[in-house]
């Protein structure tokens, strides 16, 4: 049986009468999804709730039987399910090992295993030479990556991805994309980006959100043929709907 995390009937809205996810069902896919929608469509609050950082009003999340609203489930789940926001902050003070380790033992791993998997961790996002460097001296895309050794260092099964290219020159983002091409072997990734030049070499399938439902949910090569889904896209994106 492949794993799969899901949501099932799920609502959330920063204000009260306003809601960014209304009632929204969607099982992940295998492999490597590309979740795409205009600004404001959800996908970060939808990204946020998934990795259980957001508590949806109604409904719920489900990974391999485990509901992270159940509190004996919620420490086995965030093991399971790992999050990679928008903006990675380093901690004053740590090295980038350290930050590594740091993450791992909020996650539940023992100090020494923490230790000893963020070295690995480290080696996968190929950051080892700077281990022992301030997190905070980092550049854009070393801090990416290091934000993805965070995700990976307590052996995630899912890591979800706000944005994790942004900001990034084009020789970073290529970087970047390799490192997800390898960890995704064995490791369920979804990413929210606008960045889909390279939809063919990357994903394997394709969510469309907007207005806090999903519009499209299908393989990538099914999006590239629906020319009205390829269409509805770029109006959604332009504004023009």
């Amino acid at each position: 049986m492949i794993l799969s995390l899901a949501l099932h009937d799920c609502s959330y809205g920063y204000r009260r009468n306003d809601l960014v996810l209304d009632r929204l069902s969607l099982r992940f896919p295998a492999g490597i999804t590309l979740l795409l929608g205009p600004n404001g469509a959800g996908k970060s609050t939808l990204l946020g709730i998934s990795a259980s950082a957001l508590s949806p009003s109604r409904g719920s999340v489900n990974y391999n039987g485990l509901d992270p609203a159940v509190r004996r489930d919620r420490a086995a789940f965030r093991q399971a399910v790992a999050w990679m926001p928008q903006q990675i902050n380093p901690i004053p003070g740590l090295t980038v090992q350290e930050q590594v380790t740091y993450m791992g033992w909020l996650k539940g791993l023992t100090r020494e295993d923490a230790r000893r998997k963020s070295a690995n961790a480290l080696e996968a996002v190929d950051l080892t030479p700077l281990a022992g460097r301030r997190s905070h001296e980092l550049s854009g895309g070393q801090l990416r990556r290091m934000g993805l050794a965070q995700a990976l260092v307590h052996a995630a099964q899912v890591v979800l991805m706000d944005e994790p290219t942004a900001g990034l020159d084009p020789t970073q983002r290529e970087t970047f994309r390799e490192l997800v091409r390898r960890i995704s072997v064995n490791t369920q990734v979804v990413i929210s980006t606008h960045q889909i030049e390279d939809i063919n070499e990357l994903y394997e399938s394709v969510i469309v959100l907007d207005r806090g439902q999903v519009r499209f949910h299908g393989t990538t090569n099914e999006f590239l043929r629906a020319d009205d889904a390829v269409s509805a896209y770029r109006r959604l994106v332009s504004g023009d709907v």
